[in-house]
């Protein structure tokens, strides 16, 4: 009996010793420059600029960071290019995770303002949401292409179900425009 007392006090000091960790790494990301993987940092260091008129060099990138004006958060996102106007999705909106974990949406529908920082160069963007299913086509699309393995043209029955994902609130995707 005391051998077993011995080790779930060990357990219980390793798992709040774990829990304590991961609540300082989580805190003091937000102070890091940019984003680490998944987990959100904070404001970007280096100095922005004015977004490009022409997006096409950023159709290749899997991965690009973005940082919300308010509140100051950075993150990993994926990114869509079609004619040179650029996207970012957010999925799992209605799963619980996506309600715990993705409140960056909601902030951004609230003020887009934000930093987009593509190999190391700083652009100024506002979010829009969009729902509209003509915009939206072409870059589900996409999304389809590189996210999902899919080669063109895809299938009517694939882009319906995920236009059926915008239209349930389940994918956000927002396009990022100049600042006016």
């Amino acid at each position: 009996m005391n051998t077993f007392l011995t080790i779930a006090k060990t357990l219980l000091k390793l798992l709040v010793a774990g829990a304590i960790s991961l609540f300082v790494f989580l805190f003091t990301m937000g102070f890091a420059d940019g984003p680490w993987g998944v987990v959100p940092g904070g404001s970007f260091a280096e100095t922005s600029q004015p977004a490009p008129a022409d997006w096409s060099f950023a159709k290749e990138y899997d991965t690009v960071e973005f940082q919300l004006e308010e509140p100051v958060s950075s993150r990993t996102s994926w990114i869509m290019e079609h004619n040179n106007r650029i996207f970012i999705p957010s999925g799992y909106m209605n799963s619980t995770v996506g309600k715990i974990w993705k409140q960056w949406p909601m902030h951004a529908e609230k003020n887009g303002n934000a930093l987009l920082r593509i190999d190391g160069q700083v652009f100024e963007v506002r979010m829009q949401r969009t729902k509209e299913a003509a915009v939206l086509a072409p870059i589900l699309s996409e999304l389809a292409r590189k996210y999902m393995g899919m080669v063109p043209p895809i299938e009517d029955k694939v882009l319906a179900g995920m236009q059926q994902q915008v239209i349930s609130n389940n994918l956000w995707v927002f396009e990022l425009v100049e600042r006016s």
